[in-house]
C-alpha cells in the first residue's frame, strides 16, 4: 500500500477522461477539492466514491473548509462562523470558547467524512496581527496560548468525527501584510521573535499530537534564503528537529506566486521533497500538473507514506446519517450562537 507525495485538483463536479487518466498516476496520493467541484453533498459523495475506485490503495482527498471565508461545500453543509468569532468568545469565556470549538470542529469534519472526503486543511494556527488580510479572521486570535487552546479542542472535535487536522501555516503567516497567493512574500522578523510568538502555536499543536502541518510560501530571511517549503532548515532542523513534528508535511500550493521564488514548478516540486515534505500541492494549473507528472522522479519512502497513510478518514463514532443524531443538533445549535457577522466567500 503507497500513496506517491503529490495532490492535485480535478475539473469539475464529475471525472473526465483527462482526470482519472491523471488520478491513476503512481505519483499521485491525493486529491483537493474546490467549490467547482460541488453541488450538493450526494454528488460530491458520488465524485469522492469515483475517485476512491481508481487506486487499489485510495488516494487522499482533502478540502479547505475552514468557515468564514474559506468554505468550499456551503449547500447541505452548516455554515460555519470564522475562526475570529471563537477568540472573540474566548476574550469573554475561555471555557465557552472551548467547548464552541469543539463541537464546531465535530460538526465540520462529520459532515466532511459523511460524504468521504479524509482531511480539512484546517485549523489555521497562524497569529493576527492585524496586518494580514488574507489571514485576518481566518486566525482564531493573537495571543498563541489562546490558539493553541482553541484549536486544541478544534481538533479534538474532528478527531472524534474520524478526520486529520492540519495545522497551517508554518512557521506562520500571520505577521506580513503580503498575500504569498499573489506574491513573493518576505518576513524579516528574527528566528526568535517568530520562535517566541508564532511558532509557539505549532510547538503546543504538536505536543498535542497534530497529525500533519502545511508550510508557508514566506521567505523568512533572517533565518533562511529559502521559502520554509524548499527549506531543509525549516523542515528538518526545525520541523522535525527543535519541534519533534512526527506527522505529515504538507506544502502550500506550488501554483502559487509566492512559491515562484525557485524556478518552475517541476523544480519547486523536487525541492520541496528533498526539503523534507511528504506531500506537495499543485493546484489550478492542469499544465504545470501533467509536467510534473512527466519529470519529477520518486522512490517511495517508508516513513513518509506511512504518516500519509494514516490521514486516511477513519470510522466515525456515530452511526447512520450524521443529522440523525442528537449530537448534531447539538453542535448545530452551537455554531449558529456564536456566529458574529456574514463573510465574504475567499476563493484560494
Amino acid at each position: 500500500m503507497s500513496l506517491g507525495p503529490m495532490m492535485l485538483d480535478v475539473a469539475g463536479t464529475s471525472l473526465i477522461s483527462e482526470d482519472k487518466e491523471i488520478l491513476a498516476h503512481p505519483l499521485l496520493g491525493g486529491v483537493i477539492l474546490f467549490s467547482r467541484n460541488y453541488e450538493n453533498p450526494r454528488q460530491v459523495q458520488s465524485l469522492i466514491k469515483e475517485i476512491h475506485k481508481l487506486r487499489k490503495t485510495p488516494l487522499l482527498i482533502a478540502v479547505d473548509q475552514e468557515g468564514g471565508r474559506v468554505q468550499r461545500f456551503q449547500e447541505g453543509f452548516t455554515r460555519l462562523p470564522a475562526a475570529a468569532d471563537l477568540g472573540v468568545v474566548y476574550n469573554k469565556d475561555r471555557n465557552l470558547a472551548v467547548e464552541l470549538a469543539e463541537q464546531t470542529g465535530w460538526i465540520n469534519a462529520a459532515e466532511l467524512r459523511e460524504v468521504g472526503a479524509d482531511l480539512n486543511f484546517a485549523p489555521v494556527l497562524d497569529l493576527d496581527y492585524a496586518t494580514s488580510s488574507v489571514i485576518g479572521d481566518r486566525s482564531f486570535h493573537r495571543s498563541p496560548e489562546v490558539v493553541s487552546d482553541i484549536a486544541h479542542s478544534y481538533m479534538r472535535g474532528m478527531e472524534q468525527a474520524g478526520m486529520s487536522a492540519v495545522g497551517k501555516h508554518f512557521p506562520g503567516h500571520g505577521a506580513i501584510e503580503a498575500d504569498s497567493h499573489e506574491t513573493i512574500s518576505i518576513d524579516e522578523r528574527s528566528f526568535n521573535d517568530i520562535r517566541n510568538e508564532d511558532m509557539l502555536a505549532f510547538e503546543r499543536m504538536i505536543h498535542f499530537g497534530m497529525p500533519a502541518i502545511m508550510i508557508a510560501h514566506i521567505i523568512y530571511s533572517q533565518c533562511h534564503d529559502q521559502a520554509a517549503g524548499f527549506s531543509g532548515y525549516w523542515l528538518r532542523d526545525v520541523l522535525r528537529g527543535e519541534l519533534d513534528f512526527q506527522g505529515a508535511i504538507f506544502t502550500d500550493d506550488l501554483s502559487m506566486k509566492g512559491a515562484a521564488v525557485l524556478g518552475d514548478i517541476v523544480a519547486r516540486a523536487q525541492a520541496s521533497l528533498e526539503a523534507g515534505c511528504d506531500m506537495f500541492l499543485v493546484c489550478n494549473d492542469r499544465d504545470a500538473a501533467i509536467k510534473v507528472l512527466d519529470a519529477v522522479k520518486h522512490e517511495v519512502n517508508p516513513a513518509s507514506n506511512s504518516r500519509l497513510l494514516r490521514l486516511q478518514g477513519r470510522r466515525a463514532e456515530h452511526a447512520g446519517a450524521v443529522r440523525d443524531t442528537q449530537r448534531w443538533h447539538q453542535a448545530a445549535k452551537a455554531v449558529e450562537s456564536y456566529s458574529l457577522k456574514e463573510t465574504l466567500d475567499l476563493e484560494l
